[in-house]
């Protein structure tokens, strides 16, 4: 834990409450992410489903997110808010422990989600999924320097589309103590109004599942307060990739006309 920590903890906070949504993209590796900072984003946040892309599988390991989360720290002088699922357990206190493991290798923001990751049974029970996240910000809250905690309500991307039951869960989840509350799969902005005038801590919107033509300004209108991406950015790299690499294999290579310059891509490299 560092000065350095603190203040882009801070500084994480006060961007859950400026002007407008705080727009958090999600990087994968070092190279994206300082592609990202040079842009102009205020902070950034990971990706599981990145990091699994990266290595060539459907899931990624513990270590692997952790080993992630530490590369893309490093890389820019952001704030990072770490993807760690379902925290690598079921049990309460042993999923809190990646709150810290993922404090250590230097972010200063987390979620944990009630996405079981068993199909037959993919979403907590309630009380669980809140015994959870009550150790979950005890534990991020106790830390020198304290991780604000973001709590997931997963139903939607699992096949339980309540959103009375997501919504009773938010609400359970900031009774416990939960920075941020997050329900991914929300796709229209009725969802997204209904969710954010049912509780009162900031609510984050991942738009990789929602209507594409939702603008940022709307999304402040209804008050949502922060703004993710999830894997997308990792997805549409991939099926440029995917693209060119069909031409390649067909003998053509127009794609070429459309590489940037390397002295672009290097000038925010080391």
């Amino acid at each position: 834990m560092t000065n350095d920590q603190a203040t882009k903890a801070a500084r994480f906070r006060e961007l859950h409450h400026g002007p407008s949504p705080l727009l958090l993209p999600n990087p994968w590796d070092a190279g994206t992410a300082r592609l990202l900072a040079a842009m102009g984003f205020d902070a950034l946040a990971t990706t599981s489903l990145g990091v699994a892309n990266k290595v060539g599988r459907t899931g990624a390991t513990q270590q692997e997110i952790l080993d992630n989360c530490r590369e893309i720290d490093e890389a820019t002088p952001l704030p990072v808010n770490a993807d760690l699922e379902n925290g690598f357990a079921d049990d309460p206190a042993e999923a809190a422990k990646a709150i810290e493991l993922a404090a250590r290798a230097g972010v200063v923001g987390a979620s944990i989600e009630d996405h079981t990751g068993r199909p037959d049974a993919p979403i907590y029970d309630f009380e669980l999924a809140v015994d959870r996240v009550r150790a979950a910000v005890e534990t991020a809250h106790a830390l020198p320097v304290p991780v604000l905690l973001t709590a997931r309500a997963e139903n939607l991307l699992h096949g339980v589309n309540d959103l009375d039951d997501t919504i009773r869960r938010l609400q359970a989840f900031e009774e416990a103590g939960a920075d941020v509350l997050y329900a991914p799969g929300l796709r229209t902005l009725a969802e997204m109004r209904t969710v954010v005038d049912s509780v009162g801590k900031p609510v984050n919107v991942v738009m990789g599942f929602a209507d594409p033509a939702i603008t940022v300004e709307q999304l402040a209108e209804i008050g949502v307060r922060r703004v993710s991406i999830g894997a997308a950015l990792s997805r549409i790299a991939l099926k440029s990739f995917m693209a060119a690499a069909q031409q390649m294999r067909a003998g053509r290579f127009g794609f070429v006309a459309d590489l940037p310059p390397i002295a672009d891509l290097h000038q925010h490299f080391i």
